[in-house]
């Protein structure tokens, strides 16, 4: 049974390769929070979580000894924009070599760019923005920092030229947490039927990187318009030893993973029952560091933004939750003109609310 409010696995344990990984969690309980607002980013450093947002014109950082507790946990801002840059949009925060890197959008209209600021302590101590160079100089949101195999890279939800026709997923290499380095390398865009629900544009944004048991990077993102409560959660996954700035190396899920509709819902996985729309996650890793990806079997948290149901739908009622994902093996993907293959086999996520 689901109950709204909280959510109970019947799952003695999870099929992988066609064995049975005992469940290593009991059920948790999962829920709102008291916080209006969209795009968590949550990272764990020692038995702190801390949490970034938007917020009053600058960006925010909440502290907590639980993800439950960030919002009533006290919001210290540590950035304002004194420039006068624009809209701050989806500050994204990591933990690499010593120090906490915000990543985030600033701008107005087709003018947004990505922002880096850093400091050694999560509350205090930022430096200025610098603005990343990233290649092509063209609209960009949504960014953020990981490293797979040792090498570093971003990935930031992007427009191919100067105008608004969609939002594609771009990665590039980093020379450091504050640099790109080489080209842009599109890795998905918004063709799928399911994630064409809503246009103008059409959307693939908050992209946010993490390796499953078998070693494989995803990067799991929104699809269809956050405007919509057709916004939902889909995955993307690199094959076995391939090439991450390789696009025919990535196979899509064959739908979203975590959404409130069922008709765009990949087969096997259901809509949400007390959330409408929900997107723009964050796993929350130690350091935020996706070689911290839990192991198959383990229940582990993670933020999302999504609006009750029973309640318009609009930017103004999203809220933050509290949730849990688990590893789910066998999962098929397909993907139409891939050069020598069409499917490949592996792990996907389920989503808790």
């Amino acid at each position: 049974m689901r109950i709204p409010g909280i959510v109970t696995l019947a799952l003695t344990g999870l099929l992988v390769a066609g064995h049975l990984i005992p469940a290593t969690a009991p059920p948790v309980p999962v829920a709102q929070t008291s916080l209006r607002a969209a795009d968590p980013s949550v990272i764990r450093v020692g038995s702190t979580y801390t949490a970034v947002q938007s917020y009053n014109g600058g960006i925010a950082v909440r502290q907590a000894s639980s993800t439950g507790g960030l919002a009533a946990a006290p919001a210290r801002q540590i950035w304002s924009d004194t420039r006068n840059l624009g809209e701050v949009w989806a500050p994204e925060i990591t933990f690499d070599g010593g120090r906490y890197w915000i990543h985030f959008s600033a701008g107005r209209g087709n003018a947004h760019r990505m922002y880096v600021i850093s400091s050694a302590a999560a509350t205090s101590g930022y430096t200025g923005e610098t603005r990343m160079a990233l290649p092509d100089d063209k609209w960009a949101v949504d960014g953020s920092m990981f490293v797979f195999n040792g090498q570093r890279y971003f990935v930031w939800s992007g427009w191919a030229g100067d105008t608004n026709v969609e939002q594609n997923l771009y990665l590039a290499r980093m020379s450091s947490p504050s640099a790109t380095t080489g080209g842009r390398f599109v890795i998905s865009q918004p063709r799928e039927s399911w994630e064409r629900v809503v246009g103008n544009p059409f959307i693939n944004e908050g992209p946010e990187a993490i390796k499953d048991p078998n070693g494989q990077l995803h990067v799991f993102y929104s699809a269809n318009g956050s405007w919509s409560d057709q916004y939902c959660i889909a995955d993307l996954r690199l094959r076995a030893g391939g090439d991450p700035t390789y696009v025919w190396d990535w196979y899509k899920s064959n739908g979203c993973q975590f959404g409130s509709n069922r008709a765009t819902m990949m087969a096997g996985w259901d809509p949400t029952l007390t959330v409408n729309g929900p997107g723009h996650h964050s796993f929350v890793l130690l350091n935020g560091d996706i070689n911290t990806s839990p192991p198959a079997g383990s229940h582990f948290p993670l933020m999302f933004h999504a609006v009750p149901k029973g309640t318009p739908y609009s930017w103004d009622n999203r809220y933050w939750y509290t949730g849990t994902f688990l590893w789910w093996g066998n999962s098929t993907y397909t993907r139409a003109n891939v050069p020598g293959a069409t499917s490949t086999t592996g792990f996907g996520l389920k989503f808790f609310e």
